[in-house]
């Protein structure tokens, strides 16, 4: 398994856990970074359950997918404020599928879909993410560019459930998928099928594994 970080040099044992941001409606610099939509704001409604992730590793993370974005199918797993999969849009993904329990945010989801007038392209799931992909939605030919970023007790408390959602999304997905998984040092990516694909860096205190799904 290849694990570098930003920098590209070999760490085995990147970082803690991260907290929460505050009840503010917006957070401070939490905007689009690339693409069309470059600049423009993304609404936050301050719920603690929800943890933006910051700018500068989201555009870490959006360069290592790199030009796979483009036409792909971004699904957005554990939204939050929805901020990877409208990123997703802005850098030329096709569609976008946003699934987040906590209906008040998906319903700010949706609200930051209307101010970028890119409601024809997305759907909202205000829902449980183990439900939805249990109940095998239609995701369509193109290929994924699936970002999981759940709270990081999800990786202890509900380990069983994200190693079903993964390894069930992997199997499934179109070839030339792409996966983007967001842990803390708590999280074994050794665990995911294909373990030695995974390109996984640390960005203290996040640890992001990155994989593609092969033609085969």
């Amino acid at each position: 398994m290849k694990q570098r970080d930003p920098q590209n040099k070999r760490r085995r044992s990147p970082q803690a856990r991260r907290t929460p941001n505050d009840s503010s409606t917006e957070v401070a610099g939490l905007r689009i970074i690339g693409g069309k939509f470059r600049g423009r704001k993304v609404m936050y409604g301050g719920d603690l359950r929800t943890r933006p992730m910051k700018d500068r590793l989201r555009e870490a993370v959006f360069n290592l997918v790199g030009t796979d974005i483009k036409g792909a199918h971004a699904i957005d797993l554990f939204a939050g404020t929805g901020a990877l999969g409208l990123e997703a849009l802005s850098r030329g993904a096709r569609r976008a599928t946003f699934i987040e329990q906590h209906y008040p945010t998906a319903a700010i989801i949706e609200q930051n879909i209307a101010a970028l007038e890119v409601g024809s392209a997305t759907e909202v799931v205000p829902g449980n993410t183990f439900i939805w992909f249990r109940r095998r939605p239609e995701l369509g030919p193109n290929p994924w560019v699936v970002f999981c970023s759940p709270p990081y007790d999800f990786y202890v408390e509900r380990i069983a459930e994200m190693l079903e959602l993964l390894g069930g999304m992997i199997a499934v997905a179109p070839p030339k998928s792409v996966f983007v998984v967001e842990a803390d040092k708590r999280f074994d990516f050794l665990l995911l099928p294909q373990p030695d694909e995974w390109d996984v860096r640390a960005y203290p205190p996040a640890v992001v594994g990155v994989m593609r799904k092969d033609e085969g």
